[in-house]
Order: structure tokens, then sequence, then C-alpha cells
């Protein structure tokens, strides 16, 4: 049907901005500077960079990191500094400053998209003999814990036969928690760097191998990290915003959490929790459900992934939307409808200079959500971008705290369609064996 059908976005200016296009090779000038700017912002602050299996190890290779804020960058060039880096970076990191991330060599790319010119953007700068840096999750960890790996990463690895280096970053999320990342913690920073794989392990083993690996060796808990640490948070703000990742009440089952101070607490019962210096939870009275903030974070996601199995999930809102084709600024398109679903994905709908729009990512389109709490280049409120190949769409919901429910089920239902996939497939290759 054709009211079913994706139609673009009205633009005055059609020219968008162009990803698909080779990155420079890092000029020498920029590792110097980078290397001098990352040392002097990290004046003052506490931290420790650690290398391990690395002795002799030259470029070129890859570096996985994980991600919990700026500062990452900033440590990761201690790491990688006097070698040439190429650097992964989403669109809206291009805002306002195209020219100076394409001097430093970063390759843009929309977050969640079918990005097949950044394959070979990856190998070329392999091929020149640089380290490439990307951050395999895709986005700033939003409960200090590791999030969704997708499969193409041990099939890139594979496909270029380079060693791998993995780069953990401990404290960074508990400096500036992706929730209120506007108010520090003072929180030494602790930088790990290991070769987990060599040219010969990459040969020898399979993508599933290797992908478990990666896995195992971007697998992180800051909470945990604090505590094994004793590393103790004493700002009495430190629990503001805490309810925007721990939305629902394990009390009431309400999704109607909300946070002040050091606490946590339920707009619909009242029970209320205290965040403790040393990280973990306590609930002012009665039962502490979840002590550690991770087990609460991921008891809702399996809430989530229950509703999907029993087919009850469904979102609809009306959004503000800003798009961002372009790098030097975000169009205004005004009110639109979006809406989520198992069998359709995402859907937004809206009108633009006298016409009408329709923008959809089907589930197998778009494998995890790009969230912002309190987005810092537009409005300082929360909003999430979908993204298709050659545009961005941020979208700020009407309703209040849904953004972290919306990444669990874009996450789930892209994995459940995977498996159907997968199975599907299975089956037509066992029919044609047993023909």
């Amino acid at each position: 049907m054709a009211n079913e059908r994706t139609t673009e976005v009205n633009y005055k200016n059609k020219k968008k901005y162009k990803t698909a296009k080779y990155p420079i090779r890092q000029p020498i000038f920029f590792v110097w500077l980078i290397w001098i700017l990352s040392k002097i912002a990290l004046i003052g602050k506490k931290y420790k960079v650690e290398k391990i299996n690395m002795e002799g190890l030259k470029p070129p290779y890859m570096v996985l990191s994980n991600h919990m804020h700026f500062i990452d960058f900033e440590l990761g060039a201690m790491v990688t500094f006097p070698h040439r880096v190429n650097n992964v970076i989403s669109i809206d990191g291009y805002y306002r400053r195209p020219w100076l991330m394409e001097l430093i060599g970063g390759i843009a790319t929309r977050k969640f998209t079918m990005d097949l010119h950044l394959i070979k953007s990856i190998k070329k700068t392999l091929q020149r003999g640089d380290i490439l840096c990307m951050y395999p999750e895709a986005r700033y960890a939003p409960c200090g814990i590791n999030s969704y790996i997708p499969d193409a990463v041990g099939m890139m690895i594979k496909r270029n036969k380079v060693p791998v280096v993995a780069i953990l970053h401990h404290g960074n999320y508990l400096n500036s928690p992706f929730w209120d990342f506007r108010h520090k913690r003072k929180v030494p920073f602790h930088t790990v760097a290991t070769q987990i794989l060599t040219v010969e392990q990459i040969e020898a083993l399979s993508v599933d191998e290797i992908n478990a690996i990666v896995r195992e060796a971007l697998t992180y808990d800051d909470y945990r990290y604090q505590k094994e640490n004793g590393i103790l948070i004493t700002e009495p703000y430190r629990a503001q915003g805490l309810h925007k990742v721990l939305y629902q009440c394990p009390h009431c089952h309400a999704e109607a959490m909300s946070s002040k101070g050091v606490e946590i607490f339920c707009t619909e019962c009242g029970k209320r929790w205290t965040l403790n210096e040393d990280g973990t939870l306590s609930a002012n009275e009665g039962e502490t459900e979840f002590s550690h903030i991770p087990d609460w974070f991921l008891w809702e996601k399996e809430q989530v992934r229950a509703e999907i199995e029993r087919g009850e999930y469904s979102f609809e809102d009306d959004v503000n939307v800003y798009s961002l084709p372009r790098c030097w600024k975000f169009e205004p398109l005004g009110m639109a409808k979006i809406r989520h679903s198992f069998d359709e994905g995402f859907v937004l709908e809206g009108e633009y200079r006298g016409e009408s729009y329709r923008i959809q990512r089907t589930p197998m389109q778009i494998n995890s959500l790009h969230v912002e709490y309190d987005y810092c280049h537009l409005k300082p409120f929360d909003c999430f971008d979908i993204s298709t190949e050659d545009d961005s769409f941020y979208c700020y919901p009407t309703k209040e705290n849904v953004l972290t429910k919306l990444a669990f089920a874009t996450e789930i239902i892209f994995q459940m369609h995977e498996a159907e996939t997968r199975r599907r497939t299975a089956e037509r290759k066992k029919q044609k064996i047993e023909k």
C-alpha cells in the first residue's frame, strides 16, 4: 500500500551529510595535539592507565572500548599514543564541527543503521597500518554495566585479521552517570587495555568464538567495581536522576519512579530507597528488593521481555522532532506521532513544509535504540534518535520517563526476530539436506 511505504522529509535543502566517504589518515600533528589536550583535561583527576599483553604491539590493530562518558576518548588517547587512530563517531558528534572531526580522522556513522561503507572505512584504516577505535555497544552505559554487542563485531574482526585490544574504563560512569552527567562525583578513573586476540587466534577461531571472547572482555559492572574498591560517593545529589534507568517500582510494579537527593522513590505506592555512599541501595522501610542497582535494571528488562512475549507490548506517543540531515543545524520538524510494536518496529509519521513524511525502521533494521537523557545539543530534556542511512530524527516524547523501556524493547524485539530468522534458515537447510 502506498501509504505504508517510507516517505522522506520535504527539506528545502535536499543535501545531506555524506557519511559514505573514507576518513583521512590522522596527521601526526593531531596525534600529539590530542595527547597534549587529553593530558591537560586530566589535570587534577586521579587516573591510572594499565596495559596488559600489549608489549611490542604495533599498528595496525583494532581497539574495542566500553563507553561511559566523553572522558573515555581522553583516556583512550593515553593507550594509543603515539600512533595514528581513526575513531568511529556518531553523526551528532559532528554537529557544528564536521571539518574538525574529518581533520582528526573521524569515521562518521548514524547509530544502529546498516552502514555498509563503515565496513569499507574500517578496512581502509587498518590497511593503511593505523589503529581503528570503536565502541561496539554504540552508546553510553545507562546503568554502569555492559550492553548488547551485535554479532557483526565478530565478523568484522574475522574479516580484517588484525590484533584486537579491549579497553575497559572503570569509574567513568560513577563520576558522570549517563542519567545525571552534568553533576560530577569525585571518583578515580582506572583504564585497562588488554590485547585479547592475536592474528593467529583470529585465524583459528570461529566468528561465534571470537564474539564470545569480545563479550567476555567487555563485561563490566561499575557498581561492583565501586564496592570492591571501597569507593565512597558522598555527594548529596548522588541519586538525582537515577529513576531514569530505574523507572519501574519492584514493590508495586508501577512505572512511576522519581528521585531526589540521595533517594529514589515510587510516586504510586510511596516506597523509598536510599542510595548509599558505597553504591548500594537500601529500602527506607521494609524489604530491600534490590541492593545492587544493575540487578534492578536487569529485572526491568525481563519485565519488558515478558510483556512482549505475552503480546501486550506497544508504544504510541506524540513527539517533538528535530532532524539532523546535515551537521550544521538541527531541523525543527514540529510534532509528529510515533509508534513501536513487535511487528512494525518504529514508525514515525508527521508533516513538514506542507508534505507528509513516514519513517519506518523495521525490527531487523534497528538492533538497539540511541537514547539521550538530558540531551546536550538541543533542549535539556530526554529524547531518543531513530536514524536511517542518511538522516537522524531526535524525538522528544510527551510521555514521561519512557526511554529506558523503549531501549529494552528495541533490543529484545530485534533479538527475537533474529532468533526466528536463524531458526527458519536452519529449518530450510535441514529440509534441503533431507531432500
